[in-house]
């Protein structure tokens, strides 16, 4: 992230408050709920980085022991955890209704959005954290045993805390991302080749594109979170070809981040639609030279495609987008790695971030997999905080 400063400056602000600001919910139950979150995708990167911080703040060792070691306020959470991580249009108000009705182990509804955001920026960021290879050293290592390394003694608060190792990296990082650019011809030439009929886009804009290869069964199962895991066979689904009757397409005209999940979740929760509002702004406004803006060419333009495509694999629609943009925009193999990295991260190793876009700088992949990262963090966090918004009126 550092190739981006002002991303990565958001980046760490909100994740200081949602882990180490007074809030609603303990300290041990935020590095915990953030655990189960990971596992969800396997990322054991950000498992082993909970797990150590879940620790120093005195959170029960039994807990690591298996789900029936923990408490039952915190066993329900499991249910909303797994379908917010792969099928998050699934929530509805009656999920809501039984963590917050539940005699003697209720949640608050501050306590619930705190846990939801939580849930929602772990789900993605390890879609990020495993999009850009991050991932591969830890799933090597964990083939002997899961420990709880303190990974330098370091967590995501360090940098915006005036860490100087951290401070370090954000200089190093800084003078990276003014490299010159890479030549962009290549690209732009593609781009001007590119029909719309080589395509088919169907109803749903998920076109039922196989997933990458990644590595055996045997090193995935290697090492198992099924201490943390509930219903490890639950996935994602394709929105397009769902088999539910009675789902409907999230119309963002109807429900919307700006006008109704803001204004909930900083109510709900003290300013935490302030930290989450920079964050996507900052990330939808960077302008990294991905498209060269020349020739008419507009980078913007390029990321809207990428983050309505994110939404609608997860059956959120924009009434006033034209969706054959999506197929102009994006070649085949980027849509394959954007629908792979968001749905089934776990899948992604490092050489797949490498053989992308092979004429794009790092900082550009990196670029591409932060939208990644915010896209699917608002898609779930608009159908959690529309559910709260049923039970609430109901």
């Amino acid at each position: 992230m550092g190739y981006h400063p002002q991303y990565l400056d958001h980046f760490l602000k909100l994740q200081h408050y949602l882990l180490h600001v007074d809030g609603p919910l303990p300290f041990d139950c935020r590095h915990y709920i953030a655990m189960i979150a990971a596992a969800r995708h396997q990322c054991r990167y950000l498992v082993n980085l909970h797990m150590s911080q879940f620790l120093r703040v005195g959170g029960n060792p039994e807990w690591l022991q298996g789900l029936e070691f923990i408490p039952q306020r915190l066993r329900k959470l499991h249910q909303i955890n797994k379908i917010l991580a792969h099928r998050p249009w699934l929530i509805n108000k009656e999920h809501i209704e039984s963590l917050l009705k539940t005699c003697g182990q209720c949640w608050t509804l501050a306590e619930l959005v705190h846990a939801v955001v939580i849930l929602a920026h772990c789900h993605a960021l390890a879609s990020f954290v495993s999009g850009s290879g991050c991932d591969q050293e830890s799933r090597i290592d964990c083939r002997s045993m899961l420990k709880p390394t303190l990974l330098g003694n370091q967590c995501f608060c360090d940098a915006a805390n005036g860490n100087t190792n951290s401070q370090e990296l954000l200089r190093i990082n800084r003078r990276k991302s003014q490299d010159s650019c890479v030549e962009q011809d290549m690209l732009w030439e593609r781009m001007q080749r590119i029909h719309i009929e080589n395509e088919h886009w169907d109803e749903g804009c998920c076109d039922g594109q196989k997933t990458l290869p990644y590595e055996s069964d045997e090193d995935i199962e290697s090492c198992s979170l099924s201490f943390l895991v509930e219903d490890p066979s639950y996935g994602y689904q394709d929105f397009a070809r769902r088999d539910e009757d009675n789902l409907q397409v999230f119309r963002v005209q109807d429900y919307s981040w700006e006008v109704h999940g803001f204004s909930l979740a900083n109510r709900l929760y003290c300013d935490i639609g302030n930290y989450l509002d920079a964050k996507f702004r900052t990330v939808y406004n960077l302008q990294n030279g991905l498209l060269a803006k020349r020739q008419g060419c507009d980078s913007a333009v390029f990321q809207r495609a990428v983050w309505n495509y994110i939404h609608c694999m997860f059956g959120i629609r924009y009434d006033d987008y034209d969706y054959s943009e999506v197929n102009h925009l994006l070649e085949r193999n980027l849509k394959v790695y954007i629908k792979t990295v968001t749905c089934y991260p776990e899948k992604i190793n490092s050489q797949m971030f490498d053989h992308f876009w092979k004429q794009f700088k790092h900082s550009e992949k990196v670029h591409v997999n932060l939208l990644i990262f915010e896209a699917r963090m608002q898609a779930e966090l608009l159908y959690a905080l529309r559910a709260i918004t049923e039970y609430m009126i109901a």
